[in-house]
């Protein structure tokens, strides 16, 4: 069996690149920094489902992802969760979250209609995203 990318994640989200486990896209919806991995595993739905290595590599990639999205974008707080209702393939969430966004301290699930990227803003932060992220991020191919 081969992993193939769940519809509805190909549909809201750009490829950013990848990591040795996980396929890194940025959620269309210019609101907040959203980025999600999905571990490229075929029919994997839940993190304990992964085999232990790839849950160690999962951690870690969350990690790096986390602390360089802080960084980056100079985060209050980095929203991480796996929540899988709608979409049940697995994929970890990684949300930027500050004070003055417009759903906070609540989570950003189902307040607001996602607002799509401008073309400009698209490139610009997944340019920013890849060089913050260098030699640890795939991106030929992609």
């Amino acid at each position: 069996m081969i992993f193939e990318l769940h519809p509805r994640l190909e549909h809201d989200c750009l490829e950013v690149g990848r990591f040795n486990l996980c396929r890194l896209l940025m959620m269309n919806d210019s609101q907040y920094p959203w980025f999600l991995l999905v571990p490229q595993r075929p029919e994997i739905r839940e993190i304990f489902q992964l085999e232990a290595a790839d849950r160690r590599q999962l951690m870690d990639e969350s990690c790096l992802l986390a602390e360089n999205l802080h960084t980056l974008f100079k985060a209050d707080k980095i929203n991480i969760a796996a929540i899988g209702n709608l979409v049940p393939q697995l994929h970890i969430h990684h949300i930027v979250r500050y004070h003055t966004d417009i759903t906070w301290p609540s989570a950003v699930w189902g307040k607001y209609d996602s607002v799509p990227y401008s073309p400009e803003l698209r490139d610009r932060r997944l340019r920013e995203v890849r060089q913050q992220l260098g030699e640890a991020l795939q991106v030929g191919g992609v």
